[in-house]
């Protein structure tokens, strides 16, 4: 075990994995350009086939996290709402407390089969990163500036679209808007305090439009809205580089399934209903915190394999050719070949770091607070 966890760290392998990702997801992005020739012939056949290339590329992150780290997790849910994954479109809300938490989130998607078609309202800075920003385009995800009035027509006429979406969809959504920090935690809880809201412990104040906006259009499309709270043993604090390392960590998650037909139908009583669940959630982490779990019955999804052969298919493709070269470059003995190479590897690395960089809690999330109150949520 000392010498896989040893293999794991070393950056050279790290770099070739790394390398498999960027090029295969290159390779992914130009065909699901070529796929623009089917939208306006066969819409339906565009989205399945983008489903599907979407799956190969976040099921090597997902591979990372299950097959590379070893990471477990564990679902706090009834067998009823476990029988219903992967069977319904869905409004995920999940907590964003963590790097990889939406990594956590994929995971869940990709045991239950629907990893290809899951959606999120995303921040539009991410359209302009390479590999995610653009896979997500094809995708037609919904990308918005967090400015109501540039954004109302975007918002409204892309969730619209998805109303036909032939595939099932998971529709994940942050409701805070940006990750827990303890300075935008002060700032929300001055915000909750100026509005009259209940103070939260252990998340930032939900911000409701985006929330109700995807409610008010997917309604009579999603059926469900499930509310997943997540945690990790031992006060553990994971990170993408620490997962890339082969570090191990133990997530927890509660999930609650609350049928569409029973929430309001009110925006703003809607906008209450989010509040009091996110008090309910804060309620979890508190028990969480004393008694290391949640309560309800736990349920440990299987572990797919689809995930692991689908990176070995792309590294079998793409190492091949890329050893045979570096072998040939050494042998050749030309200081251009070599410094050329050399070079190319040092360009990848910090291509990668810089991939990484983006779930990083201390360079992403917003600037949250430095609005004036009236402009949340």
């Amino acid at each position: 075990m000392a010498l896989l966890g040893y293999l794991k760290s070393l950056f050279i392998l790290q770099l070739l994995m790394g390398f498999v990702f960027v090029v295969s997801g290159l390779i992914i992005n130009f065909i699901q350009l070529c796929t623009c020739i089917l939208w306006p012939i066969n819409k339906q056949l565009y989205r399945r086939i983008n489903c599907r290339l979407a799956y190969s590329l976040w099921s090597q992150l997902v591979m990372l996290l299950e097959w590379w780290s070893g990471t477990e997790c564990t679902l706090y849910i009834d067998q009823a709402t476990v029988d219903k994954f992967g069977k319904e479109h869905a409004i995920i809300i999940l907590n964003h407390n963590f790097e990889i938490d939406f990594l956590c989130g994929w995971t869940m998607c990709e045991t239950y089969g629907i990893l290809g078609s899951s959606k999120v309202l995303a921040k539009h800075e991410l359209l302009k990163v390479p590999l995610i920003g653009w896979t997500w385009y094809f995708l037609e995800i919904v990308f918005c500036k967090r400015k109501w009035e540039e954004d109302r027509e975007t918002v409204f006429s892309g969730l619209e679209r998805l109303k036909d979406y032939p595939e099932y969809m998971w529709f994940l959504l942050y409701c805070e808007g940006t990750r827990f920090t303890e300075q935008k935690h002060q700032i929300s809880m001055q915000v909750a305090e100026s509005k009259g809201l209940p103070k939260l412990k252990y998340h930032l104040l939900p911000r409701t439009r985006g929330f109700t906006t995807t409610l008010q259009c997917l309604k009579g499309t999603v059926t469900a809205v499930y509310d997943v709270t997540l945690n990790f043993k031992d006060n553990q604090a994971p990170t993408l580089l620490g997962i890339v390392n082969g570090k191990k960590y133990k997530a927890d998650m509660s999930v609650r399934r609350f049928p569409v037909e029973e929430l309001p139908g009110n925006e703003q009583e809607c906008a209450t209903w989010l509040h009091k669940l996110y008090q309910e959630k804060d309620a979890l982490q508190e028990m969480y915190n004393k008694e290391g779990k949640f309560p309800g019955n736990t349920v440990i999804p299987p572990r797919r394999i689809w995930p692991l052969l689908n990176f070995l298919f792309w590294a079998t493709l793409l190492l091949s050719p890329l050893i045979k070269f570096a072998c040939g470059v050494v042998v050749s003995g030309s200081p251009l070949l070599i410094i050329g190479f050399t070079i190319f590897l040092i360009i990848a690395s910090v291509a990668i770091r810089r991939l990484i960089g983006v779930t990083e809690v201390k360079k992403t999330g917003s600037s949250y607070g430095n609005q004036e109150s009236k402009k949340q949520n």
